[in-house]
């Protein structure tokens, strides 16, 4: 489908295929297997300035738009959403910063993320908060000019590789959610650690960490926005981060369905390719309208997002949840289609199911998504 890109944004789409295709596909699967962050494609990243397309112009980036996020994102992960993420964390990672950071942070952090010089991560989960984002135990205590962070982050992308950090933690315990505050924490800060990396089904070409503190000490001009405010920014960073998300789940369909649709060419089977069974048309047939669908919903959310709505909660929910099912039965299918060889690892099918099945699951189950939209639609009655 046509999506009326303007000609800046094509030039991006076009860059971030040409990565993927020239630089990517070659690695990707000896990231998989060895389970590596892949410092040499994020060289690329940052000499391209793909960086940049996160950041707005006033802070030396070329974009800040969700849209152009989207983009970039879906034209990655078609070919590796593992190596993707290491471009969409960082988004997220900034997303608190560029909501609700002061103009001091934003001209620190947000230059140096669009000039490359470094990656962000965001930090809420922890072991007892997961869906339940409120459950926090991570505590920031008031301590002078600054501030003390004491707790663990778990399940961190980017983590370790980063070097900016928007941390949420308690600074007023009693109040539960509404005492939860954001920070920022530099790498090499002392008292600031990590933990194991995971080794993961999928996304294996992402590094996922825990985050220790143990008295850690950050000055207080590192508070993002005000004390107590720190769950309704990571909301509203979810909210504009969940169709990047999406953009994921997309390129992971979109590069599996062409994986099935060139060998069901190529594979014959009782004397002819087996793209002449009606079996096989009709799965390929339902794989490319599933797509197209997420896709039209991915990029309609992002460009309502850019172009200032209001409220976009349920939508980008919608976006998460739609994309990401979509993804895991796309890929499925595609396993379906390549039959034994679509099992093995020496076809990529197998890492794109692999990899669609993280987007169920983070920033937000699918079950939470579900709940969000539901309060939203509700409330219109």
């Amino acid at each position: 489908m046509e999506y009326f890109l303007t000609e800046e944004q094509l030039e991006i789409k076009e860059l971030s295929r040409k990565i993927a295709e020239e630089k990517i596909r070659p690695v990707r699967a000896k990231y998989d297997e060895e389970n590596s962050f892949p410092h040499e494609i994020v060289e690329i990243f940052r000499q391209t300035d793909l960086f940049a397309v996160l950041v707005p112009e006033e802070y030396d980036g070329i974009s800040g738009s969700v849209t152009d996020l989207a983009i970039v994102t879906e034209e990655l992960s078609r070919v590796c959403a593992g190596i993707g993420l290491s471009f969409g964390a960082t988004g997220l990672g900034l997303y608190p910063i560029l909501i609700s950071g002061s103009e001091a942070q934003k001209k620190k952090y947000l230059t140096q993320i669009a000039n490359g010089e470094k990656m962000a991560a965001f930090a809420l989960t922890e072991a007892n908060a997961g869906s339940d984002a409120g459950g926090l135990e991570t505590t920031a205590q008031r301590d002078g000019d600054g501030y003390i962070l004491n707790g663990t982050k778990q399940w961190i992308t980017n983590g370790g590789e980063a070097d900016i950090y928007t941390v949420f933690a308690l600074t007023d315990k009693s109040k539960g959610a509404r005492g939860a505050s954001c920070f920022i924490v530099e790498k090499g800060t002392p008292g600031f650690t990590f933990g194991k990396k995971e080794n993961k089904m999928g996304i294996r070409g992402s590094a996922t960490r825990e985050l220790i503190f143990d008295n850690c000490r950050i000055p207080k001009e590192n508070l993002v926005g005000r004390e107590g405010i720190g769950f309704m920014i990571a909301m509203k960073t979810f909210d504009k981060s969940r169709p990047m998300v999406g953009a994921q789940a997309v390129g992971i369909a979109q590069g599996a369905y062409e994986e099935a649709a060139r060998y069901s060419k190529e594979r014959h089977q009782f004397g002819k390719p087996i793209s002449n069974f009606q079996a096989i048309q009709f799965m390929l047939a339902d794989m490319a309208t599933q797509i197209e669908a997420a896709r039209a919903l991915v990029m309609q959310t992002a460009r309502m997002i850019d172009a200032g709505a209001k409220k976009y909660s349920k939508e980008s929910a919608m976006c998460k949840v739609f994309a990401s099912d979509m993804a895991m039965k796309v890929t499925t299918d595609a396993v379906q289609i390549l039959g034994g060889y679509g099992y093995m690892k020496e076809y990529p099918v197998e890492k794109m199911m692999r990899d669609a099945k993280i987007t169920q699951i983070y920033e937000g189950t699918n079950q939470i998504q579900r709940t969000i939209i539901a309060s939203n639609l509700l409330k219109e009655f």
